[in-house]
């Protein structure tokens, strides 16, 4: 269960906030800690129809506390505004709600590739080779997206 939006006149449509996720540079990938401690990691990521997929080493932080409880959050800011004389900023913003998984195989390979074609355009042969040479030691995380919101101050 989702709590509505504080404030729903700021709300943007699905489709806005799916092109503002799909788009972004970079996201917060929102895990609980041990101990209930919030953990959040700024993370590069890539998203293919409606999923999620970031990348890790084979140990971390991340992936125990996945292990540990798959539920995740992650956000997303677009473009930003500081308005010093307004003491506000105009903003767009999502986040999206889901349960995380490593994967392995063939999806794995597309997920990676798919990071190569956001970030690194210009060299995707040379990013295939890379997969190829390194895939082994990268571990990728899915995210099924259970729920997403965006909110924008234009």
């Amino acid at each position: 269960m989702h709590r509505e939006m504080r404030r729903s006149d700021r709300a943007i449509t699905p489709e806005e906030a799916y092109e503002i996720l799909v788009n972004g540079e970079y996201g917060i990938l929102s895990l609980s800690g041990d101990d209930g401690q919030p953990y959040g990691v700024p993370i590069s990521y890539a998203v293919v129809e409606h999923v999620i997929y970031v990348h890790a080493a084979k140990t971390g932080q991340k992936l125990d506390l996945i292990a540990q409880n798959s539920k995740v959050a992650f956000t997303v800011v677009g473009k930003t505004t500081v308005l010093p004389g307004k003491f506000s900023t105009e903003y767009e913003s999502v986040m999206a709600f889901g349960t995380a998984t490593e994967i392995s195989g063939d999806e794995k390979e597309d997920a990676l590739y798919a990071l190569i074609k956001k970030y690194s355009p210009d060299f995707l042969e040379e990013g295939k080779a890379y997969i190829n040479r390194a895939g082994d030691a990268t571990t990728v995380i899915k995210i099924v997206i259970d729920h997403f919101t965006g909110k924008a101050r234009r």
